[in-house]
This record gives structure tokens, C-alpha cells and sequence, in this order.
């Protein structure tokens, strides 16, 4: 039976339509199916489109530049600033092409629409056929509406073909609005060429729906001659059965021909995105190009680009309106905001290349220099017995003071009890001028250039107690035990590698007492203090001492410790400030004790004169009372007193010097080897600016009457030899080694400064071949190291002979 058998009215009325309408459920399935693939498709580059202009905007911000420049809005008046040009390019152009792309799809989504619209229509005329008998006019009737709706299908392509091309127009013109930068003209150009090859494209997408429109019109016609063919009753079942076998192969040849559309519509969607990758890159590398040029009119400060903007555009054509570029945090704080936990998508090719671009230009940190290079120390790691074990057992290094209160602190001693009146209420300390050794060691612990790698050291501290071990046994008369740790010392440096890349000259070690303490003669083991400087190796090595000889080039004089160590730049500040406003009632002072066995002393002299004027001077007895070893007693002597008198005593040097520097007092020295020739670090050259000099000749003769002599000074010289006295605090003290000054400068700090000029200077005499201090005599060394030349001088009455620590 054929199906227009099954299709006519049967005589009881009722209509046998199964198969009709399982047909027409098919076709329906399928075209709905096809739809919905169209509707997901769509869909998808959609928000592909939208989460590439998301990481557009996230790479513009990446590569955004410190130095900016403003983009103003002639209409709004308003101006934002913007990153460097070559960033505003991109982000332009890349929001230029964002624009384009993003749009494209809603056309081509709305003409194809319009195409299975007209299929869908085919679809509701199936629908209608329910019926079982049709009249020639109902057939008349749906071929009037076939062909107007085909008319009103040919008239929405044509409508959309001009939605098409305004929107073109209105491209083009937000494109020539959004030009901001320099190369205006060239980019232009560019875009003429794009917009050719946009339009070839789109003249082909019209010609191939206008196909498709010829195709669904043709069977539209020959479907509408089929209904009029059965509705005349003319069924023939071969007739029927070859017409529908054409119907399912035209169907069929239609449904490949949409899916031929659809292909070439997702070829013709790659091609667009592949042409905006090529554009991205093409002008980038053009930015690259000009990068240098951009870079030096940014440096003559010359590249205005919004001016420039506008002169070519005046030239070109007029721009009513400039874009508003936001600034780099308005550009990337919503979309930090949207991407913060999202991985970055690196299957779109332009994002890849804008990623794989910041990658590859980092922008450079620049090589700080080494600010310690030459000034490197390397500390020995002694056996405990050089120097730990000292003071483990300080009970045993003194017979009249304790010398384990004396060490605490790091060497500082006990704490001065507060008193407003004489000092400050921190940075003041009991301290034993014999702990120097441990209060340099901890402050080389302290020190900002220290090195693990002795090979890269331009010095090596050796932190041997040097003056703590002999101590305990000056008064001994068996030589062997205070010579006996001197010896394994040196022996256990000698045996290091170290020792042997310059064979101990780049080494130095802090001996806290005079140097007479470690010049024992080698012959004589009941002379006084052991051999150490006298030993061979120990020659080569630079000696820190309290007092250095004058006939010996191997060791210098540093600062005996007083009893200030501040631990911050203002407490030395404050200091210098309070001594400056002080008011002195003495012209002179002196701290000490006579010397009746000491022919050669001057201070029996000193103290008679003293005594002898009225209320001019002030002497603090040092020989019954002690009070010279009490804080209290000699600040206060040196705070109200102009002129501090510092003849020798034991030897050349004594702690008072510094005591009285610290309290504002001006020093006066009557033999050149109290400190003219010792702190060669620390003192100015010029002794006369800070010091006074009175022969002790001419003192002990009866010539010189002290009184008289300082009278003569004049009140604005003593202000300005006072002045340099307080700015020498700072010089002449150890801060706390528990802190660390940042502004000044302390006597750990020269001292620092000297041995390592000293070691460079030895380091270069021996690369050139030279003998070591092959310049002068070694018993003309302090002519050298104070005065910096040799010959005949007015102090070699005073250095003519060795006249050692008894001569004095």
C-alpha cells in the first residue's frame, strides 16, 4: 500500500496518518537537533572571545611601564594616565581587534538564523498537512505564503547586509578614534588593508547565502508543486515512491549543504582570529622596532604623545572625541579580581605570544657593587687556651682588682651609677683599660665585612689576649711561663695556610697594654714582660697597643678604653652638645701622683705649680686616696677645668689623655711621644689645633710657668682648640659592642681603616719585588709614620736614643 493510499479519508471518517506523522516527528528532531549544535557553537566563541579580551587586559597591565603620560578628553575634560607607549599601542590595537572579533559572531549567528528560520517554516507547513484532504486552494494558499516568506527571507539578507555595513562604518570610526599613539599614519595603512581583506570575506559570505537562499527558494518551489500534485489526487504509487526518494535526497543533499555552511563559516571564523594574531604580532614587533626611538624622546622628556596625536590627526582627519585609557590600577583591578585563583589558558595563540613576550623581556635589577670589597676580615678560630680561658679563670688575672666584674659586660665592666650632674644615664661604664683585648674582639664580632673564606680576606684578626696572659705573670721572675703561651701562638699561626700567603703580614692581632710589656730581651729572662714582638714571625704581623715604640714599625697606638661606650649616634651627639655648653671655673688641672725616685719626672714640678697659684688650678691627689680610679672624681675634675695638663708617666701615654678629650679639656703635652707620634689614626696632624706643648725641659729647668704660659691664649683661640677637642670625642671611644653607630665613626672604626691601609700597602710592595718598609730606618719609624718624611727634625732631641719605659 503507498503512502497517498494511507494519506486519503477513509470512508468511516476517521484518518490513518501514523506514518505521516513519525515522518514529520523525524524531520523535526533533526532540524531542532541541528539548531540547538548552532546555538552551543555560537555560544562557546562567545565567551572564548570574552576571556581573551580578559587576558588581554591582564597582559597589558603585566607589561605596563613605570613612566607614564596623560591622554585628555577634549569633550569630558577628563585625563587619565598611561603606561608607556609601546603598552598603550598594544592595549589599543589589541582592544581595536577585541572589537571586531566580538562582534563578527552575533552577525553570522543572526544571517544564519534567518536561514533555518526558513527551514523552520517548511517545518510548520509539515505540521499544518495533518489534515487528510488538501483543495487546490489551500495549496494556491500556501504557495502565496511560501513565496512571501521566501521574499520577506531574501529582504532580511539584503537588511542585514546593510546592519553589516554600517556596522563596518562604525568600526572604522571607533578605530580612528582609538588611535593614541605615534605611528598614527602607519596604522593607518594597516587598517585600509585589513578592511580589504574584509571586505573580499564578507562579498564571499553574501554570495554563498544569496547560494543558499537560490537553493532553499528551489525547494521551496518544488515542494509546494508536490503538495499541489497530491492535493489534485494524482498519486501513483511508483510516482510516489520516486518522489520520495528524491524528497530524502534533496533533504539530505540540504542537511550537507547547511553542514558544508557550517564549516565554512568556522574555517572563515579561524581565519579572522588567525589574522588578528598576525596583526597583534606584526605591529609589536613594528613597536619593537621604534622602542629605541621612544625610549631617547622619553629621556629629553619630548614625546608627548597626545599632542602628537592630535597634530596628526588635524593633518589626516578630525577626531572628535580621544579614548580615556585608564591607569594601570583601574586596568587591573577588576580583572586581578576576576583571574586571582584561574590558571592561565595558553591554548589561545595571541595570549601564548603576549605571555611568552613578558617572559622574555624581564626587566633587569642592576649589579650592586661589593661594598666590602678590599675590606674583608677573616677571624682566626683560636684554641679556647688564647683567649675564652682567660676569662673563665679572671680570678686569676690580677692580685689587686677583680677582673671578672672588670669583663662583664663584653669587657665594658659594671654600669656607672646614674648622675645627671657628670654624665648621662646610658652609654657610661666602670671599665679596666686592660680589657681592650675582649672589648675589640667583640666588637670584630660586630664588624660588617667579615668573611668565612680566609682567600678572599684582606686581613685576618688573630683574637689572642695577649695582654691578659702576661699580666698574670709580669711580677713573676721565672721568664719561661710568660713567654711560654707567646711561643705557641705564633707557632700554631705559622703552621696555618693562612700564614703562608703572605707569611703573617696581612695578620694583626690587639695587645691590651703598652708595648714595653711584650719587648723583653731574649737574653735577660728577668727583665720585665715576655718576647712576643720580639719573636721573628711575630714581626711581620701589625700589633695593636696601647702605646706603640717609636723605634719599631711592626706595632701602632690605639685609644686607651674610657668609661663612655654609647650605643646610638644621638647619645654621642647629645654628649658633644653638653660639653660644648659647659662653663669651666680652672684654667688647669692635673690627676696623678708624684714620682720622688724619678729624677727625670717633670711631675713633682707640674704639682708644685699647681699648688702654688690661687684658685687657677685644681690637682686630685692619685697616691693615698686613689680617687684617680674612681669615674666620679675624674669627670668631675675634667668638666670644670680648661686646660688638662698630661705629662708622662710610666711611659709616654697614660688613660687620663682620653678621659679628659671626652670631658671637653683641652690636653697639654709636654714630650711629642705622649701622642703626636702614637695615634697617628685617630689624631689630627695638626697638633697645635686641639693641644698645647710645653717642653719638659723648660719644665724641669724652671723656665716655663705653666700659669702664665696658658694665660696667654686667647679666648677665641680656646674656644676653637675646644671646639676640635668635643668633635674629637667620637675618635677616641669604643661603642658598645652589644650595638652599632651608624653615623660616626669610633676608634674601632679607624683602627679598622689604618690596619687595612697598611696591609694593602705591604701587599703591593711585596707584588712588585720590594722589600718591606724598605723606605727608612727602622729606628726612624716614628719620623715616617707621624710625619710622613724623614731628615733632620725639631723633635729628634726627644727619639736620639732608646731611652725605654725607665728612662722616663
Amino acid at each position: 500500500m503507498s503512502s497517498e493510499t494511507l494519506m486519503e479519508k477513509p470512508a468511516s471518517g476517521k484518518c490513518r496518518c501514523r506514518t505521516q506523522s513519525w515522518y514529520i516527528v523525524f524531520i523535526s528532531f533533526l532540524l531542532w537537533f541541528t539548531l540547538y549544535m548552532i546555538y552551543l557553537y555560537s555560544t562557546s566563541v562567545t565567551f572564548s572571545k570574552r576571556d581573551y579580551s580578559l587576558a588581554v587586559s591582564n597582559d597589558t597591565a603585566v607589561l605596563d611601564s613605570s613612566e607614564s603620560f596623560l591622554v585628555r578628553d577634549d569633550e569630558t575634560e577628563d585625563s587619565s594616565r598611561v603606561g608607556d607607549v609601546n603598552v598603550v599601542d598594544n592595549v589599543e590595537d589589541e582592544n581595536d581587534t577585541d572589537s571586531k572579533t566580538e562582534e563578527k559572531p552575533v552577525e553570522e549567528l543572526s544571517e544564519d538564523e534567518e536561514v533555518y528560520r526558513a527551514i523552520k517554516s517548511l517545518l510548520v507547513e509539515d505540521q499544518n498537512e495533518i489534515e487528510p484532504e488538501e483543495t487546490e486552494t489551500n495549496s494556491g494558499k500556501r504557495k502565496e505564503n511560501g513565496v512571501t516568506e521566501q521574499k520577506k527571507g531574501t529582504e532580511n539578507v539584503a537588511e542585514l547586509g546593510d546592519d553589516n555595513a554600517e556596522n563596518q562604518e562604525k568600526r572604522k570610526e571607533e578605530t580612528a578614534k582609538g588611535k593614541g599613539t605615534a605611528n598614527v599614519a602607519e596604522l593607518k595603512r594597516e587598517d585600509n588593508a585589513e578592511d580589504q581583506d574584509q571586505e573580499k570575506r564578507n562579498e564571499e559570505q553574501t554570495a554563498k547565502r544569496k547560494e543558499a537562499a537560490n537553493h532553499l527558494e528551489k525547494l521551496r518551489g518544488e515542494y509546494v508543486e508536490d503538495r499541489a500534485a497530491k492535493g489534485k489526487g494524482t498519486a501513483n504509487d511508483e510516482d510516489q515512491g520516486k518522489r520520495k526518494e528524491d524528497r530524502a535526497t534533496e533533504q539530505k543533499e540540504t542537511a550537507d549543504h547547511l553542514e558544508q555552511l557550517r564549516g565554512e563559516y568556522i574555517k572563515d571564523r579561524a581565519a579572522n582570529g588567525k589574522g588578528t594574531a598576525n596583526v597583534l604580532e606584526r605591529r609589536r614587533e613594528d613597536n619593537a622596532d621604534d622602542q629605541g626611538k621612544r625610549d631617547k624622546a622619553k629621556r629629553k622628556g619630548t614625546a608627548n604623545v597626545s599632542r602628537q596625536h592630535k597634530a596628526d590627526n588635524a593633518e589626516e582627519q578630525p577626531v572628535e572625541k580621544l579614548p580615556i585609557v585608564k591607569s594601570q590600577t583601574e586596568r587591573t583591578r577588576q580583572s586581578r579580581r576576576e583571574t586571582r585563583n584561574k590558571p592561565v589558558d595558553l591554548s589561545d595563540p595571541v595570549k601564548e605570544k603576549r605571555i611568552e613576550k613578558a617572559v622574555v623581556e624581564p626587566r633587569r635589577a642592576r649589579a650592586r657593587p661589593d661594598q666590602c670589597s678590599g675590606r674583608y676580615i677573616y677571624i682566626h678560630n683560636l684554641p679556647r687556651k688564647f683567649n675564652q680561658d682567660l676569662l673563665d679563670t679572671c680570678r686569676s688575672l690580677s692580685f689587686w682588682t677583680d677582673m671578672c666584674e672588670c669583663a662583664s659586660n663584653l669587657g665594658l665592666g659594671a654600669p656607672l651609677p646614674a648622675d645627671d650632674k657628670l654624665y648621662s644615664r646610658t652609654g657610661w661604664f666602670n671599665t679596666n683599660q686592660f680589657l681592650l683585648e675582649v672589648i675589640f674582639h667583640n666588637r670584630m664580632k660586630q664588624y660588617r665585612c667579615l668573611t668565612k673564606d680566609p682567600s678572599v680576606a684582606s686581613a685576618i684578626y688573630v683574637p689572642y689576649y695577649a695582654g691578659l696572659d702576661v699580666g698574670r705573670y709580669l711580677w713573676d721572675p721565672d721568664g719561661f711561663m710568660r713567654d711560654y703561651d707567646a711561643v705557641n701562638i705564633v707557632k700554631w699561626l705559622a703552621s696555618r695556610p693562612e700564614w703562608k700567603r703572605m707569611w703573617g703580614r696581612d695578620h694583626f692581632l690587639v695587645a691590651g697594654r703598652i708595648n714595653w710589656d711584650f719587648r723583653r730581651n731574649p737574653k735577660n729572662e728577668s727583665d720585665w714582660g715576655n718576647e712576643l714582638l720580639n719573636i721573628d714571625e711575630a714581626r711581620n704581623m701589625t700589633t695593636l697597643v696601647l702605646e706603640s715604640s717609636p723605634w719599631n714599625y711592626n706595632d701602632f697606638a690605639i685609644p686607651y678604653p674610657t668609661y663612655f661606650h654609647p650605643s646610638r649616634d644621638s647619645e654621642v651627639f647629645q654628649w658633644q652638645n653638653r660639653m660644648r655648653r659647659l662653663r669651666r671655673r680652672f684654667l688647669f688641672s692635673f690627676a696623678g701622683a708624684r714620682r720622688p725616685h724619678r729624677h727625670e719626672s717633670i711631675r713633682n714640678e707640674l704639682i708644685d705649680q699647681c699648688l702654688a697659684t690661687r684658685r687657677r688650678c685644681r690637682f686630685l691627689e692619685c697616691d693615698k686616696t686613689r680617687k684617680c680610679h674612681k669615674p666620679a672624681y675624674v669627670l668631675k675634675l675634667f668638666q670644670s677645668s680648661i686646660f688638662c695638663l698630661q705629662p708622662p708617666g710610666d711611659s709616654y701615654t697614660r688613660r687620663s689623655i682620653f678621659d679628659s678629650i671626652v670631658a671637653g679639656c683641652i690636653p697639654v703635652f709636654f714630650h711629642p711621644g705622649s701622642a703626636y707620634v702614637q695615634y697617628i689614626w685617630h689624631f689630627p696632624k695638626d697638633y697645635s689645633k686641639y693641644s698645647v706643648f710645653i717642653p719638659e725641659s723648660d719644665v724641669k729647668s724652671g723656665k716655663a710657668n705653666i700659669e702664665r704660659i696658658l694665660q696667654r691664649i686667647s679666648r677665641e683661640r680656646r674656644a676653637a682648640m675646644r671646639d676640635e677637642v668635643i668633635n674629637m670625642i667620637p675618635s677616641v671611644i669604643y661603642a658598645d659592642p652589644s650595638s652599632r653607630l651608624r653615623q660616626t665613626e669610633d676608634a674601632f672604626d679607624l683602627t679598622v681603616k689604618g690596619v687595612l691601609d697598611r696591609i694593602e700597602r705591604v701587599r703591593n710592595q711585596m707584588k712588585e719585588g720590594k722589600i718591606v718598609n724598605y723606605e727608612f730606618d727602622e729606628e726612624e719609624s716614628w719620623k715616617y709614620f707621624a710625619c710622613g718624611k724623614l731628615g733632620p727634625h725639631e723633635w729628634d732631641v726627644y727619639f736620639s736614643r732608646k731611652i725605654g719605659k725607665h728612662a722616663l
